[in-house]
């Protein structure tokens, strides 16, 4: 399996990558260093999560240039209408002239203005402020409203996903748009790894239950960003590439979908 996705407009993407939700900023610096030294070359942030500026020594502290590694923050519900300031505070936390990916964080539907911030996106995109820009928690109706007022589609959509919430309709969707899902909360907050059946199939393949599931999400096709402030369990999520899981293996998560949703509904949250 390549570990690096090819995105709708041509740019690269590590298909792994490292999560800083509910990070501090000195957890943040110091988990993207360790994070990068161990291979590791996207990392995900959101101005929301307050530790820009962490990650931003961190990538700093980093023993690869900038260039090697693809960033990715988010902007949050209060500040749809102002795009192209909120960037700019993003790169100015981060250190960075511009980065790789700028996603919507949630539709905020009650607002009505993610489709003028998916507009600002597209101007801050083709000034260079952005390499690549998406979108992230958009149901397929918010998706549709911004693909056919514009005519771009976003390169990914970051939602919710693990093997008790598994989104295959949206998955769909997102494969006949050429949109990359990316799973945030890929473990489910933990709770997935202590499933009977990950367990089980953890013991079979001499794996860790967090390497299976994050095994099968690879193997799903999608991009990944488990979080982890532990030096240890960042090297453990990442020794995913190395072994694969067959048929029947895959198989078993089918019966693990019980839509349990972890995190807010797009269709009410902001």
């Amino acid at each position: 399996m390549e570990s690096i996705l090819r995105l709708n407009d041509g740019h690269l993407m590590p298909r792994f990558g490292l999560g800083t939700w509910q990070m501090s900023n000195a957890e943040a610096a110091a988990s993207v260093t360790v994070a990068v030294r161990e291979g590791c070359r996207l990392i995900d942030t959101a101005a929301i999560y307050e530790n820009e500026s962490g990650v931003g020594r961190g990538l700093k502290a980093a023993p690869v240039k900038r260039e090697e590694i693809f960033v990715t923050t988010k902007l949050w519900n209060d500040r749809q209408g102002s795009a192209p300031a909120a960037l700019r505070d993003s790169l100015s936390r981060l250190g960075l002239p511009w980065v790789d990916l700028y996603l919507i964080h949630w539709p905020s539907p009650k607002q009505n203005r993610y489709l003028e911030a998916w507009r600002a996106l597209i101007e801050l995109r083709k000034a260079g402020l952005s390499r690549s820009i998406g979108v992230s928690n958009f149901n397929r109706d918010h998706l549709e409203r911004i693909i056919d007022e514009t005519g771009v589609v976003p390169v990914l959509n970051q939602i919710e996903l693990h093997p008790e919430f598994q989104q295959a309709k949206l998955r769909a969707f997102h494969a006949q748009h050429g949109i990359v899902t990316q799973a945030w909360s890929p473990l489910g907050r933990g709770g997935a790894t202590q499933l009977p059946e990950i367990t089980a199939l953890a013991r079979k393949v001499g794996r860790t239950p967090a390497q299976v599931i994050l095994r099968w999400q690879l193997q799903l096709g999608l991009s990944t960003i488990p979080k982890s402030v532990s030096a240890d369990r960042i090297r453990e999520n990442g020794a995913v590439f190395d072994f694969s899981l067959g048929d029947n293996d895959l198989n078993a998560f089918a019966p693990l979908d019980i839509g349990r949703r972890l995190g807010p509904d797009p269709a009410a949250f902001g």
